[in-house]
This record gives C-alpha cells, sequence and structure tokens, in this order.
C-alpha cells in the first residue's frame, strides 16, 4: 500500500530574505505552490546576523519537532547552502530520524570546494530526492555520491517582466553580496578603464556585503562619484533599477545559477558574466548576453562599453535574453517539476476550491 504525506515543512529563508533562498520561495509563494500544497514554511535562515540566526534556528526546530509530533510522518523540503551544510545537518537528521522523505534543494556556489564532503554525501545519498538549480551542479552531486537520485529543478522568475524601456541611461547594475568572489572588484577596474568612452558611466550597486571596502577602491580608481550604493532592496526596489540599468554586471568567480541574473535577463536588460557554473547553460556568449573571464578586466571593459555605446546591439541582446529566460525559467514550466516530485513522493494535494454558487433566480 502507498504511503501517502498530509503535510509537508520547507525548510528556507524568511520572506524577502536576502539571496537565492529567499527568492526561490518568494517565487513558489507568488505563483500559487503554497496554495495548492498543504506546505509549513519554517525560515532557518534570513536577516539579522548571528544573534537573530540563533534565535531563529531554535524557533525552527522547535516548529520542526512540533510538527512531527502532530503529523508523526510528513515531508520535509531543506533549502541548503554550502556555507550553512553543517548547521542543516541537524534538520536533515531530524527528517531521517523521523523515517520522513527528505528532499534536499541546493542554492549557491561552494558545494564542490565544501571540506564537508563525507557529511554531504551521507545525506546526499540517503534524501529522497536531491533538487540542483543546473545541470553542472547535478552532475557534482552525481560524482561524489553515486546513488544519490537527483532532479535538475531551475529556480522559478520571482515577477512577470514589464514593458522594456526605450531608452535607459548610462548605468550598470550589480545586484547581489559584494565581495571579491562575485568579482565587484574587478566589475569596479572595468567602470574606471571605459570612463573615458562613456563619462556619464553609473554603476549602481544593490545589496550587502563589504560595501567600505568597494567605496575605498572606487575612491583609489577615481571613480568614487560614479557608484552608487542602494543597500538590500525588495522585489519592487528591484524591478525599478532593473529598469533604468542600460547593462546587468556579474563577473563572478564561482555561482550556481543566481537568480539575479535570470531576473535581470527576463527584464529585457543585456548582461555580461563569468561563464562560471550554470551560467553558460543559460548565457549564449554574443547571442543571449556576453561572457567574461573571472578576472579578465581588459574584456569585461570592452564589453560593457559595447553595450553602453551600441543601444541596437543592447537591445537585440537584452531581448534575446528575456525570450531565453521565458521558455526556461518560466513558472509553470519549472514548478511542474517540483509539484510531480510532491506528488510522486505521496504528498497529499490541497482540495481545489469549489467555484463560488451562482444566486439564480427562483422559478415562479
Amino acid at each position: 500500500m502507498r504511503t501517502t504525506y498530509p503535510r509537508l515543512a520547507m525548510l528556507g529563508a524568511a520572506p524577502e530574505a536576502p539571496g537565492s533562498i529567499g527568492a526561490v520561495i518568494d517565487a513558489y509563494r507568488a505563483h500559487g505552490l503554497f496554495k495548492r500544497w498543504p506546505i509549513d514554511c519554517l525560515a532557518i535562515r534570513g536577516g539579522g546576523g548571528l544573534p537573530g540566526d540563533a534565535a531563529r534556528l531554535a524557533r525552527a526546530l522547535k516548529d520542526l519537532a512540533i510538527l512531527l509530533a502532530r503529523h508523526h510522518r510528513m515531508v520535509v523540503h531543506l533549502h541548503a547552502r554550502a556555507q550553512g551544510f553543517p548547521r542543516d545537518a541537524l534538520f536533515m537528521s531530524a527528517a531521517l530520524a523521523a523515517r520522513c522523505p527528505l528532499v534536499l534543494q541546493l542554492h549557491g556556489a561552494g558545494f564542490e570546494r565544501m571540506p564537508h564532503a563525507p557529511l554531504a554525501r551521507y545525506f546526499l545519498e540517503r534524501a529522497a530526492c536531491v533538487i540542483t538549480p543546473c545541470e553542472s551542479l547535478r552532475l557534482w552531486v552525481r560524482k561524489l555520491a553515486r546513488n544519490a537520485h537527483v532532479l535538475c529543478v531551475p529556480p522559478p522568475l520571482a515577477f512577470e517582466p514589464g514593458p522594456v524601456p526605450a531608452a535607459r541611461p548610462n548605468a550598470i547594475l550589480f545586484l547581489g553580496r559584494m565581495h571579491a568572489a562575485k568579482g565587484v572588484f574587478d566589475l569596479l577596474e572595468a567602470v574606471a578603464a571605459l570612463r573615458p568612452a562613456v563619462p556619464d558611466v553609473r554603476l549602481v550597486c544593490a545589496g550587502q556585503g563589504e560595501r567600505l571596502a568597494v567605496a575605498r577602491h572606487a575612491e583609489r580608481l577615481g571613480i568614487a562619484d560614479a557608484v552608487r550604493f542602494t543597500g538590500q532592496v525588495g522585489p519592487s526596489g528591484k524591478r525599478a533599477l532593473l529598469e533604468a540599468a542600460a547593462a546587468f554586471a556579474l563577473p563572478s568567480y564561482d555561482e550556481a545559477m543566481p537568480v539575479s541574473l535570470l531576473e535581470a535577463m527576463s527584464a529585457g536588460v543585456p548582461v555580461v558574466a563569468s561563464p562560471v557554473g550554470g551560467i553558460p547553460e543559460v548565457v549564449v556568449d554574443g547571442v543571449s548576453g556576453f561572457l567574461a573571464a573571472p578576472g579578465d578586466t581588459a574584456t569585461l571593459a570592452r564589453l560593457l562599453r559595447r553595450l553602453l555605446l551600441d543601444r541596437d546591439l543592447g537591445v537585440r541582446i537584452g531581448a534575446a535574453g528575456r525570450e531565453s529566460a521565458r521558455l526556461r525559467f518560466a513558472p509553470e514550466r519549472t514548478l511542474a517539476r517540483l509539484e510531480d516530485l510532491y506528488a510522486a513522493l505521496g504528498l497529499c494535494e490541497l482540495p481545489a476550491p469549489r467555484p463560488p454558487a451562482l444566486d439564480l433566480p427562483r422559478a415562479a
């Protein structure tokens, strides 16, 4: 007899939390996943620093224990990052001890260099399914854990793209955590190199991270007046930044499938990124975007200069990127894979709401 499960506990980020996990869960919520399936969301990461994380971790452990006691067996869907894998192991261990099917969804970069490979292999092989956002990470899972059941489910786009503005200022958008591994310092070097050709170029840095170090480097390069910091932005702020950007740059040294890149493509903004992780799977160089090797600031500057000076080229690249994102990352396409998995595991879908009764006049 097939086992069925009445509930699913999804362990991830608080609503609108920074990072790919928060963006993906927000997209799940926006596109109706939680209305179709019996899901309880528990936040195990988010803002607030170490004190906030500790309190959130304790609360999530308590809430998971309550859910397990109430429902006895349920599906546990955990969103994991390489940096927090040992902490996430607490929840994975609880799920396996309760004999719950564990869905382990991997986010971000760094898994290939993770020092906890034996720990990772243990949970990857015991999970009912491991979800990766791109093919390159799926291949890594299969190499580390041959017996793992791996499914590639790209992130759904978090918002419907609006009309592409006809004219944009010479603004380059960097959207993500500001630290060296994301290539933000290389981007400053590229902006300084292209400024003689594009005197009014501006770099907008949206996100958290090493803001002071980035500002000081901009001062040393003589472009402090050309760099603006917005801090962390929500969905509406992100949309406004994308609508005002002539180009999006993500010259990272390591990535999986960056949601910010997909959002830029969906908004019709031409992208320049590094061919790392899953990025070459979605960006065709010279067609739907441009690729520059990590640390190659000369090529990065040249490509950005082309996009800013040749707006027809930018429009063509942006339109191709937008169409590629629409075809590959539409919610109805990506969420269908996840919902098929839920059904295969025995999770009970919520009944569809009944249509309202018609108020018909009574017959005479």
